[in-house]
């Protein structure tokens, strides 16, 4: 083999060390989290304070996401559909979309691009300024303190909140379609009520826990791990909302092909 070509793979190897090793690197900090992290004691104060800011000041982007998607949903779903079937397609696609994929989905990308930004910000100051540091000294394990909190709070957050967005979501298409479409409100609602079943309600919130999981993993790994100053902290707080918003399309993927793969 010729010193050229040897030139022309020796970027793509470094690359593909270089992702090998950010994996190995993301799955010890994942078992530290699950280990260390999540073991007893929990710090109480740290997992309420975490609760209100992950869930109640995410709650109005998610809602306002999850009305104006169904409303956009329902319209559609009307410009595709016959007249004979609209009236059956609209309210039972709407709630199905929302609650399966949409919901979970959507929730997860906004809440990862507002509070996974700012737990890798936060903590990669914390980083940078020595503060995870001193933690340590006052023998508080920074894992515990800082990163526990935040994957139990986001964890109970997201599936709360995407309860909620389906809710917000079916009604966005309710509103569209007995305003602008001519839909009867009663029989709107008894086709949506029709249409759902409990899997379709559970396997979103299940899909949102996971979800959570995902955001405040890769806004504490991703912060736990910069490095370089003001810099650094910016490129930890775009790191982890790419990592994030891949992470949650992949797992979605995996998800649906576990629960719905044999339906």
């Amino acid at each position: 083999m010729r010193i050229d070509e040897l030139n022309f793979a020796a970027p793509i190897g470094r690359l593909a060390l270089g992702f090998l090793a950010e994996i190995g690197r993301t799955a010890l900090f994942t078992k530290d989290a699950l280990l260390t992290g999540l073991a007893p004691r929990y710090y109480w104060n740290q997992i309420g304070a975490q609760l209100f800011r992950v869930g109640y000041t995410s709650l109005p982007v998610v809602a306002m996401t999850a009305f104006f998607t169904g409303g956009a949903l329902a319209l559609q779903i009307y410009t595709g559909s016959s007249p004979t079937t609209a009236a059956t397609l609209v309210p039972s696609i709407v709630a199905i979309g929302m609650t399966r994929e949409l919901g979970p989905v959507l929730a997860g990308l906004m809440v990862s691009g507002r509070v996974g930004a700012s737990i890798a910000a936060e903590l990669g100051t914390m980083k940078v300024t020595e503060q995870t540091d001193a933690l340590v000294t006052l023998s508080t394990n920074p894992m515990k303190y800082l990163v526990g909190p935040r994957l139990i709070a986001a964890v109970l957050s997201l599936p709360l909140l995407v309860a909620i967005g389906d809710i917000i979501g079916v009604m966005g298409g309710y509103v569209v379609g007995t305003r602008s479409l001519g839909f009867n409100g009663a029989a709107f609602l008894k086709t949506t009520a029709d249409a759902l079943h409990s899997d379709d309600v559970t396997s979103g919130l299940i899909k949102a826990a996971v979800f959570g999981f995902i955001i405040a993993l890769m806004g504490c790994y991703h912060g736990f791990n910069s490095k370089g100053g003001a810099q650094g902290v910016g490129r930890a707080t775009t790191n982890a909302v790419v990592s994030s918003a891949i992470l949650i399309l992949a797992a979605n993927f995996a998800l649906t092909s576990i629960l719905f793969g044999k339906h």
